[in-house]
């Protein structure tokens, strides 16, 4: 048993029970004394307490936790470090984490629920970088998962708590994190709030895939892969994937910080613009990547031109050769008129040259494609005309008048529950404005309701039926009954019934078979035992530790003198039990004796 179970930290914090194992820290479930709430504390290991840079930073970062305040951020409540423990104590959460939850699934989630867990992660990071806190070690195992589908964030700033634990390449410690830091991360470089993002964007690939983008048979390899290499296509490996998420991902996983999101809250804009239409396409890699690759390739062009005129050049005869024989030939003592020296031609000019006729060239089409684009009123000698307000009004309303001939208009029809068939809800620019004539205007119309009809899903295991009814866009509320006749886990029936058509998005109830509960339970005694041994104790019989009361006693330190209620009594499950420990025995104060007068 671990040696820390059953102490308290300055006579408040009771350890229960250990919870976790990181690489620098446990976790343990333990007892506010104080409040008796249960709470998570995590003590950084034994081996590290000595070393003073390691203690500083723990320091540091852990009241750097404390400022945070956000429903997906777990909270800190306390810090303590001492010569010989450092502690922080947490919010106690009664889950998985989000890592476990991958591996159950054993393979992709649907791209709704992955954008449900995503939404949160992004959320809790834009706190706390507005608070000027960067996590650094974003990965799904540091993210717990409650029973309602809301998540916790774990583990800000504790990647940073020595130079060795920031993934530098030689170190083993770094093999669970590796597979989702950012590139300038695994270059030991400086981090920021970008670094989190591409972390971000590696567990997207991980959801939607079931796979993570690179993998490798050390810590080494998938840093240098991390470093060198682009990931095989989200499109490839995950064909149902739509497009526009595909992009957003990419872009969070770019190599160069500077073309990724530059902030969390960017990344949730273009999440919701994907939520609400799904088959959007962003420009991103078009504009941002497009234009630098062909300037390059033009650049490239141009120096190797420039590198075959040098070489031409140095084999051709020398001029200067012939037009000195000719001034020898002429002079009348038959000698050559002393030469001055020739200034040696700079190598480096026709190169500069080159990259000015590239960058030139590069310009000139840039300016080319902005210049005879169709929004610009700088070169455009088309009419300025009022955009028309769309929103609101039928598709065959819009087609029938000419008078909306003078804007090229493109149709986006999607279903919309909210929103009747044929009418436009949302439009691309928006009024009011000026715009040249012929400009595009893009107006989503809604095609209605789209039916679905319920997927029978009889006798699947509670995690495929909520998948196979996502998949429908249908949302799920489970609940939990008593049925002999259905293997326990597995779906008994669903309201609305299988075949019956319902809403996109609406919800259905999913009833999962549960074994019978047991309503009671016989308390076990624990008189004589250690606190460790009665947690595990109650715990292997649905009860828990109630009120716990400190009594001197003869009996050893930290065990139970008596219980309430005692052992052999039948109560009704998870039941809590009132105990006293033993403090020692009471201590005997010390005579004052005064010396006698003469």
């Amino acid at each position: 048993m671990d040696n820390m179970i059953g102490k308290k930290l300055d006579g408040r914090y009771l350890l229960n029970e250990l919870i976790g194992i990181g690489g620098m820290a446990n976790v343990y479930r333990a007892t506010d004394l104080k409040t008796q709430n249960t709470v998570a504390v995590k003590i950084l290991k034994e081996e590290f307490t000595q070393n003073e840079e390691l203690v500083h930073r723990f320091k540091n970062e852990s009241k750097a936790i404390s400022i945070l305040d956000h429903p997906n951020i777990v909270k800190v409540f306390d810090v303590s470090v001492t010569d010989k423990l450092q502690y922080l104590v947490m919010e106690y959460i009664d889950g998985i984490t989000l890592k476990e939850y991958l591996n159950q699934r054993g393979g992709p989630l649907t791209w709704k629920e992955t954008l449900h867990f995503i939404t949160q992660i992004l959320s809790a990071l834009q706190h706390a970088h507005s608070k000027g806190v960067v996590h650094r070690d974003i990965k799904p195992q540091n993210i717990m998962l409650l029973p309602d589908g809301s998540l916790k964030m774990m583990d800000f700033g504790i990647a940073r708590i020595s130079r060795a634990e920031n993934y530098t390449l030689g170190n083993d410690k770094a093999i669970g994190s590796v597979h989702y830091i950012s590139p300038e991360q695994a270059r030991g470089e400086l981090t920021d709030a970008k670094s989190d993002i591409y972390s971000v964007g590696v567990m997207l690939y991980e959801m939607l895939s079931g796979r993570l983008p690179f993998e490798g048979d050390s810590a080494v390899n998938v840093a240098i892969r991390q470093i060198a290499e682009k990931p095989k296509p989200l499109s490839e490996v995950a064909e149902n994937v739509p497009e526009a998420l595909c992009q957003i991902t990419e872009k969070a996983m770019a190599k160069n910080p500077r073309n990724r999101y530059q902030s969390a809250a960017e990344m949730l804009e273009a999440i919701e613009i994907f939520k609400q239409n799904p088959s959007v396409r962003f420009a991103y890699r078009y504009l941002a990547d497009e234009g630098p690759q062909q300037l390059e390739k033009v650049m490239r062009q141009k120096k190797k031109e420039n590198e075959k005129m040098m070489s031409n050049r140095e084999k051709a005869p020398s001029t200067k050769t012939r037009t000195v024989s000719r001034t020898r030939a002429a002079t009348p003592n038959g000698t050559a008129p002393r030469k001055k020296p020739a200034k040696k031609r700079s190598v480096l000019l026709p190169v500069l040259f080159g990259m000015a006729v590239a960058f030139a060239c590069g310009a000139a089409i840039l300016c080319y494609l902005i210049f005879t684009n169709s929004t610009n009123p700088l070169f455009s000698s088309r009419e300025d005309v009022d955009l028309v307000n769309f929103v609101g009004m039928q598709k065959s309303e819009i087609e029938g008048n000419s008078a909306y001939d003078v804007f090229n208009i493109v149709y986006d029809e999607q279903y919309n529950n909210n929103v009747a068939a044929g009418e436009v809800y949302s439009q691309t620019p928006k009024p009011p404005r000026e715009v040249k004539e012929g400009q595009t205007v893009t107006l989503k119309v809604s095609l209605g309701t789209l039916w679905v009809p319920v997927p029978d899903v009889t006798g699947q295991t509670q995690a495929d039926a909520e998948s196979t009814l996502k998949d429908k866009g249908l949302s799920v509320t489970v609940r939990r009954v008593v049925d002999e006749t259905v293997a326990e886990g597995n779906v008994i029936r669903t309201s609305p019934a299988a075949g019956e058509q319902v809403a996109s998005g609406d919800s259905v109830v999913v009833y999962v078979s549960q074994a019978k509960i047991e309503t009671t339970c016989i308390v076990p005694n624990v008189v004589g035992l250690t606190m460790g041994d009665v947690q595990t104790a109650l715990k292997n019989n649905n009860l828990t530790a109630g009120t716990i009361i400190q009594q001197y006693s003869d009996s050893p330190v930290d065990t139970i003198i008596s219980q309430d209620p005692v052992g052999g009594t039948e109560v009704k499950v998870r039941t809590k039990v009132t105990l006293v420990i033993s403090i020692g025995p009471e201590p005997t104060p010390e005579e004052n004796h005064e010396d006698d007068e003469d």
